[in-house]
């Protein structure tokens, strides 16, 4: 067969594929549905289909559609039809029938819906400009330079918004994040106002798109779940908006949650889940075009490398392309600025990379980023996978550094390993290597490094630091199981906890990579040490905003820090020859980890030396400084002050359990 060609069957005019891997490729955009006032024209890539139907209904309810039409094949493997008229309003599925297949087909929406009824079970006919917010079209990106310069919040809408002291009145929902006012009950700033004073340049939200495991007609139920189960990947899930039955009310929400982030001078990342899908037999997918869209094993079963029944196949032409199509549509409809791959080594190199050429098109400031790993081993060739060990190979791609993280907190898998934070002697090198962001640099050992021998990143702006994340303990519960107390009995006391959460962060947001803050970090959230809290109820994952008034001062650090790093360049200096150029590690006892940026003039910061020393023993430790020059008492024991400097020459003490950051001009 010759490349591009389809042969077509004399008798069915159906094309014979010598395998499901020669599948034609649409070769214009994956988009399904294209409205006009008059006349809708409908398409689906569905090349191994004896016949599809196109349905239309009235209503999103109705059993029975009012037309039914026959679709025409395409040589390319697409069907289409068109309707003449104004259909807007109406809702519609396509009826894919292949006798050949292990799945019992039933109706579908197609694999690229833009618009969906409730619970996404049908296709809407809608004017996408009607879901655009006044202003839409002079919606900006916030300016960023560089990636160096991004700190990340991750949050999911109901945790963010749901308890009753979030302040704001669309508790849960997209607008939750439009509302700006908000007050916590002793009246400091909640909502999106709170996170403008934070100083975080991004937001990172859980999956949002369409998902599958809360009923949008029961919302009373109030059902939770973060939405790791896709359905419809390319509409905004209904759970969210105020009204989960009107298809156009949850786009134009999420817009308008966007629009008032930007306003703000915040950017959105949006948390992609293309690895798997909520089911296989019913999934759009499957009902698109069987086994062409997940990896099957020699025996037909399917790949589990998600841990939630099957892996896609990113390699495969089509679902490449769907997967292009997709970002594109959330970064150009939408005005999304980044993008988080959940399990991003379940897809393959090639994929990643065309997608980071698709948005540098668009925008190269848009940002990239995802888990390196996989939750079992996939169904490809490790050399193609994505993973960490790979990052190297993708430019302008990051993924989080699990080194950092366990190096501080102690293993995930292991709730009683202690890490540095807890007082473990021999994490110091994992400390060091996420502070330069993952690159290679001449005073790292890498024989001491938790869980790589070698750098995986080429610029420190390829690695995520973070402490804690949606999927794991928060940082206060982890502390909680594994930091002895001081006298050997009870539990951690809550000072020596914040104390804690304040070293940590320290070296989080003074690190070469990019910083990521859980949401509720900043006022010493907790889950009550649940780890995967995909379902548990609000009283688990909703954030108490009593806990800010508890916590101003912890609040204030983050602010300040963030403040700091953003003001000086030799914290985030974006490139890998930089740092190794200007950041020297001191010689430190067992615990503490301390190093020196110098010549700072030379990347435009006013500070020309900078000391920062991390201490987390309990007791203090005395050190020489580097240069005989005298050095301003920044941060100090759990304390930011750029007013009252103390003044430093030739050592200085730090306190237990603390970090502390001296500068010289």
């Amino acid at each position: 067969m010759l490349a591009g060609v389809a042969l077509l069957c004399c008798n069915c005019r159906k094309p014979v594929y010598k395998s499901v891997d020669e599948y034609p490729v649409k070769r214009t955009n994956v988009r399904e549905v294209v409205y006009l006032p008059d006349e809708t024209s409908f398409t689906l890539w569905s090349p191994n289909a004896d016949s599809v139907i196109l349905s239309i209904y009235a209503t999103q309810q109705d059993p029975e559609p009012i037309v039914r039409r026959p679709m025409a094949r395409r040589v390319d493997g697409a069907w289409e039809t068109s309707v003449v008229g104004d259909w807007k309003g109406y809702f519609y599925t396509f009826l894919v029938r292949e006798s050949n297949t292990k799945w019992e087909l039933h109706e579908t929406p197609g694999i690229f819906a833009t618009a969906v009824g409730v619970n996404g079970h049908r296709g809407a006919i809608i004017d996408m400009n009607e879901t655009n917010p006044e202003g839409w079209n002079r919606d900006k990106r916030p300016e960023l330079l560089s990636p160096s310069d991004a700190v990340v919040y991750e949050m999911h809408h109901r945790d963010f918004s749901i308890h009753p002291t979030s302040g704001v009145e669309h508790k849960g929902k997209f607008l939750a994040l439009t509302e700006f006012g908000a007050k916590t009950a002793e009246g400091h700033t909640a909502g999106i106002d709170h996170l403008e004073e934070l100083g975080v340049t991004h937001v990172q939200i859980l999956p949002s798109y369409d998902y599958g495991s809360v009923d949008e007609t029961q919302l009373a139920l109030n059902r939770y779940n973060w939405g790791y189960d896709p359905v419809n990947y390319n509409v905004p899930d209904g759970s969210y908006s105020t009204d989960p039955y009107d298809p156009v009310c949850r786009i134009k929400e999420f817009k308008q949650m966007v629009q008032a982030l930007h306003k703000a001078g915040i950017r959105v990342i949006l948390d992609v889940v293309y690895n798997h899908t909520f089911d296989v037999g019913s999934s759009n997918f499957t009902q698109t075009c069987p086994d062409y869209f997940y990896r099957t094993r020699e025996d037909g079963s399917l790949g589990n490398a998600s841990g939630c029944g099957n892996e896609t196949a990113s390699e495969r032409p089509m679902m490449r392309k769907f997967m292009l199509e997709s970002i594109r549509w959330w970064a150009e409809e939408y005005h999304l600025d980044g993008f988080r791959f959940d399990l991003m080594a379940i897809h393959d190199i090639e994929t990643m990379k065309q997608i980071r050429k698709m948005l540098d098109e668009i925008d190269p400031s848009i940002i990239i980023y995802g888990e390196g790993w996989a939750a079992e081993t996939p169904l490809t060739d490790e050399a193609i996978r994505p993973m960490k060990a790979n990052v190297k190979l993708m430019p302008g791609i990051g993924a989080f550094s699990d080194e950092l993280r366990d190096g501080l907190r102690g293993s995930c898998f292991d709730d009683k390993d202690p890490g540095f934070l807890a007082g473990k002697k021999g994490c110091e090198e994992s400390i060091k290597f996420g502070i330069v962001g993952a690159i290679s640099h001449p005073q790292i050992n890498m024989e001491k490094v938790n869980y790589s021998r070698e750098p995986w990143a080429v610029q420190p702006t390829q690695m995520i630091a973070y402490a804690s994340c949606h999927d794991d303990m928060m940082l206060t519960d982890r502390l909680r199981s594994c930091v002895k107390p001081a006298k050997g009995k009870g539990v951690i006391k809550d000072d020596e906890l914040k104390r804690l959460d304040i070293l940590a962060q320290t070296i989080i947001l003074t690190s070469q990579g990019i910083p990521f803050i859980w949401c509720g970090e900043e006022m010493m959230r907790d889950k009550k040490g649940v780890h995967n809290s995909y379902c548990s109820p609000d009283s688990i994952n909703a954030i108490d905003w009593s806990l800010k008034d508890k916590n101003i001062d912890l609040f204030m650090y983050y602010s300040d820090l963030i403040t700091i790093r953003e003001a000086h360049p030799a914290f985030h200096l974006g490139n890998a020859d930089l740092v190794r150029k200007h950041l020297q590690f001191l010689d430190a006892e067992d615990l503490v980890v301390a190093y020196w940026l110098k010549d700072n003039n030379e990347v435009g910061d006013d500070w020309n030396q900078i000391v920062v020393i991390a201490n987390a023993n309990r007791h203090p430790v005395t050190m020489d400084l580097p240069t005989d020059g005298y050095y301003l008492g920044i941060v100090e024991n759990g304390v930011v002050d750029v007013q009252s400097m103390p003044i430093y020459h030739g050592s200085v003490t730090v306190a237990p359990q603390s970090a502390t950051i001296l500068a010289c001009y």
